[in-house]
């Protein structure tokens, strides 16, 4: 090992959340074929990791007018499939809604569709802390926290969570966004100002509410409601209002049962890291703001 590549490894052990699992960095073979080689039997046969998203949620994945994804989580997908020598092989799984369950029941391997790490999703126990399901392991990979979008002018005059009492949200089903207005309902009621929250399974579902004044507000992730607000009616639609709010990971989601498949992955996105095709791939996204200095597993405890 040489001094810069101890350096770099030195670097990614001092992460000080979540539970680190370290990169490619051993005396051994390295790169590619020592990944591949750690990849579980079934998946080195079959050469292809399934992949379950939703493609709702540009510009973390979308579809393209070719009908294929696309996106930054794609883009992460074939960069970590050239690594590993396997295809990612994307399957739309519909509503957001739909992605942790169908990975639970098996459908496919691994999820990524700008997921979210939360305490709730790990331990598979909903907002109330009832348990509904064994959880997911998180390879986490990104940054984000969410936004408010808005009408263009921000006719509503919102920019806090506070701001939102007395007015009407729109969020999608399953996310945590879903969660935040229901918890911001109860905030509400006690000033005696009512929140009226929409669920949609779609962004084209909330923005369609919310250019029609259906609702006030779209609750969303920041880098979505970027894209958005930047692209919808070249830019000319909406606005985001506020800064960023409680930034969080994003993470593949792997079943807990899947360890050594999580552990490859973790490995995998701290070698992208560290040789910097990571931050080229954020780069043509123009998503640079939300890099992580290394990848580390359920960071969103």
């Amino acid at each position: 090992m040489t001094a810069s590549t101890s350096r770099r490894c030195a670097a990614v052990a001092a992460a000080t959340t979540g539970v680190l699992l370290l990169s490619a960095c051993g005396t051994g073979t390295g790169g590619k074929t020592s990944l591949r080689d750690q990849l579980p039997e079934a998946i080195r046969k079959a050469g292809v990791i399934q992949v379950g998203a939703s493609y709702t949620a540009a510009p973390m994945i979308f579809r393209n007018p070719q009908s294929k994804p696309d996106g930054l989580d794609p883009d992460l997908a074939a960069a970590l499939g050239k690594l590993l020598g396997v295809e990612f092989r994307f399957q739309d799984v519909g509503p957001f809604a739909n992605v942790l369950p169908g990975l639970l029941d098996k459908k496919y391997d691994i999820a990524m569709s700008g997921i979210t790490d939360t305490r709730e999703r790990q331990q598979g126990v909903d907002k109330d802390n009832k348990q509904i399901n064994e959880g997911v392991d998180f390879v986490d990979y990104f940054m984000a926290g969410f936004g408010l979008m808005v009408g263009k002018g921000n006719p509503a005059k919102v920019a806090t969570l506070d701001d939102l009492c007395g007015r009407s949200v729109a969020v999608k089903k399953g996310t945590i966004h879903d969660d935040l207005a229901t918890r911001q309902q109860k905030a509400c009621e006690h000033l005696g100002k009512p929140l009226k929250v929409l669920q949609v399974d779609a962004d084209a579902d909330a923005l369609t509410s919310l250019k029609g004044k259906r609702v006030d507000v779209y609750i969303t992730d920041y880098p979505k409601a970027q894209y958005n607000a930047q692209t919808v009616d070249n830019g000319q639609a909406f606005d985001v209002a506020g800064p960023q709010l409680q930034p969080r990971p994003y993470g593949i989601a792997v079943r807990k049962a899947d360890s050594k498949l999580r552990d490859v992955l973790t490995k995998a996105v701290n070698s992208l890291v560290q040789d910097s095709s990571y931050d080229g791939i954020l780069a043509q996204r123009q998503l640079t703001a939300g890099a992580v200095q290394n990848s580390v597993v359920n960071g969103g405890s």
